[in-house]
């Protein structure tokens, strides 16, 4: 009989500790989303495959069609559009005297550039396709940190419910151990009933770590679409110890930064308007229909003054400036804070597995002999129970610390700027 009780106990430990997962088979709750495990992808191609269908991956385009936008503008050796523009004079008013003399006028008005504004234009559009390809690499690193965050969340709760499968499993054996020793008159009926509460309790840590499984599954489907993970998502941590203007975000900001001091630059040199030159024909005919005065006309049109409206656009583009500035330094904030938080972890995540795996070694000592005194009558099931939620507690802390301190180091590599 104790020879039985030994071997169960054998496999009931094997069950606990062994690798291999059973998170997968006989779902309890009938909803269900596939993940399949694909040994070919990898995290910088999760990453790549996401941004392709990330919703904001639409306003790159529109940023790069806006920069070559402004460098067409700055390129142009107009600032302007032409104008047309046409005279025409006669005395056909009544009762007035008929003298004829019909006058036609035609001119092009063609808008210069103010001094130095076309270089402003060319420095906008220079500092608008650089803040272009900069914001693409923000967006990756963004969708990276989402990335990486939810393949985490997906391992962890894949190993709770792998954890939470295994004691289900444990506990199902210990209650067909009681009731057989119940009904052989070794254990009290109440053994019984203790027995099979504690597989309801695992049961129904099975249907929540289940579901939160699928929660996990079901956010990583939709962040990414697809159905397909990675086998292995492991990073090495990042040299990477300080934050400067080399971080992807502040490199983003800085040159957003320059593109407001151009622009700002552009609209003090546009002044008060724009110079005009118009060149054109006048044709007037005398009393004499035969004879016409055919002239060529030149017209230079100059804006001047104008500084009280021109104050306020100067105005505006220099609160930009200024905004754009202080988002710089909040961020600059944030970043060294999220650093900080990263590593301060990771010192924590070190300690704690430490102390995980010294307990872990514990419980599975403890494990085994209460599992010998329980099946050998020395110990009555009650504290055997609490011996072995103790136990479970210790080597699923350990299991899951493992996993902790690699989504830790993505994470550090997250606030370092560093995409995989």
């Amino acid at each position: 009989m104790h020879a039985m009780h030994l071997a169960l106990w054998s496999v009931s430990i094997w069950l606990l500790l062994a690798t291999p997962g059973l998170a997968e088979e006989q779902q309890i709750v009938a909803h269900f989303d596939p993940i399949t495990v694909d040994p070919q992808l990898t995290l910088p191609g999760v990453i790549d495959l996401t941004l392709e269908k990330y919703p904001e991956g639409a306003l790159l385009p529109a940023l790069q069609q806006e920069a070559e936008a402004l460098q067409r503008r700055g390129d142009s050796w107009l600032a302007g559009a032409l104008n047309a523009v046409f005279f025409y004079r006669n005395s056909w008013a009544k009762d007035a005297v008929n003298t004829g003399a019909p006058e036609f006028e035609g001119a092009i008005e063609v808008p210069l550039w103010n001094w130095g504004q076309r270089a402003a234009g060319q420095q906008v559009a220079e500092n608008a396709a650089k803040a272009s390809k900069l914001q693409a690499k923000v967006l990756k690193l963004q969708v990276a940190g989402l990335v990486r965050k939810a393949l985490w969340d997906l391992r962890l709760e894949s190993k709770r419910h792998e954890l939470a499968r295994r004691v289900y499993e444990i506990e199902k054996k210990l209650t067909a151990t009681v009731r057989r020793r119940v009904e052989s008159g070794d254990l009290p009926r109440t053994d019984l009933l203790l027995a099979e509460s504690e597989l309801l309790v695992a049961q129904t840590a099975l249907v929540h770590a289940e579901a939160e499984e699928m929660h996990a599954r079901k956010h990583y489907s939709i962040l990414t679409q697809m159905q397909r993970l990675p086998a292995d998502f492991e990073e090495q941590q990042s040299a990477i110890s300080i934050i400067d203007d080399q971080h992807p975000l502040l490199n983003a900001m800085n040159a957003a930064i320059a593109r407001k001091k151009a622009e700002l630059q552009w609209v003090k040199a546009a002044g008060s308007g724009q110079t005009t030159v118009g060149v054109g024909v006048n044709s007037q005919i005398g009393s004499n229909p035969e004879v016409a005065a055919e002239t060529v006309t030149l017209e230079i049109n100059m804006p001047f003054g104008g500084g009280a409206h021109l104050a306020p656009e100067i105005a505006d583009a220099n609160l930009q400036l200024t905004e754009v500035f202080a988002q710089r330094n909040r961020l600059y904030r944030r970043l060294l804070t999220d650093l900080h938080e990263a590593e301060h972890a990771l010192e924590i995540d070190h300690a704690e597995l430490a102390i995980a795996l010294q307990r872990q070694k514990i419980a599975r000592e403890y494990l085994k002999i209460g599992r010998i005194s329980f099946a050998a009558g020395e110990t009555d099931l009650l504290d055997f129970l609490k011996m072995q939620s103790r136990s479970f507690a210790a080597i699923e802390e350990a299991t899951e610390r493992r996993i902790i301190l690699q989504r830790d180091i993505a994470l550090y590599n997250q606030a370092a700027g560093v995409l995989p």
